[in-house]
């Protein structure tokens, strides 16, 4: 859809523009009708930010009849909702290949690669490694800090029996991680008599996760 040349050199200079201005500018957008997946083909915004940005705009009836027939897919053709996470699987992957022939001769990169495949979380929205080994989490964190985001926030999640000193464990794990600063979320504590485990850990078993 053309949004006119004023609005797209303003798109241009995004990286430039104001908090305010870019939120005019999401504004102006909204308001030549323009759906907000097609607004957010053109500036790089959440589209939580974007609809607080518009709240206030309120399309006119014969504009949200054309964003449903631009929208619509051809007759037998289903429309393909996971193009941008395939481009961003697919930018990943280049990145990725780009960076593995250094990497491959670097030890302490392969170890913490191969023990996070091993034992750790895969989920989309963090990673973390559970373990009963200080040692094997101690290495998670400074991996972590060298090859993903030196500035990485971690916080650590612990899992006991009943009867286990929880103050003690925190004690111990917030010094074994070197993570002394980290928060705690909730501790999960097994209650007797649901599993087979005689050999209770004193410490239980920490999740580190980032």
């Amino acid at each position: 859809m053309d949004v006119g040349i004023g609005l797209r050199e303003r798109v241009g200079r995004w990286d430039d523009l104001s908090r305010w201005e870019r939120s005019e500018l999401g504004k102006e957008l909204r308001w030549r009708g323009l759906s907000y997946g097609e607004i957010m083909d053109l500036i790089p915004v959440k589209k939580s930010t974007l609809a607080t940005w518009c709240r206030e705009v309120d399309l006119t009836q014969d504009q949200i009849e054309a964003i449903r027939d631009r929208r619509a897919p051809l007759p037998g053709i289903p429309r393909d909702t996971n193009w941008k996470r395939r481009e961003e699987i697919a930018l990943i992957r280049q990145i990725a290949r780009e960076q593995v022939p250094e990497l491959l001769g670097d030890t302490f990169w392969i170890a913490g690669l191969i023990m996070y495949w091993a034992e750790g979380a895969k989920t989309r929205n963090f990673v973390s490694m559970a373990n009963t080994d200080p040692r094997v989490l101690r290495l998670f964190v400074r991996w972590i800090c060298t090859y993903v985001d030196p500035t990485a926030q971690f916080s650590l999640h612990l899992h006991l029996h009943e009867g286990n000193d929880e103050a003690a464990a925190r004690r111990y794990w917030r010094g074994e991680t070197e993570l002394e600063h980290a928060n705690f979320h909730k501790t999960f504590i097994k209650p007797k008599g649901t599993g087979h485990r005689k050999n209770h850990l004193q410490h239980g078993i920490c999740t580190v996760k980032v």
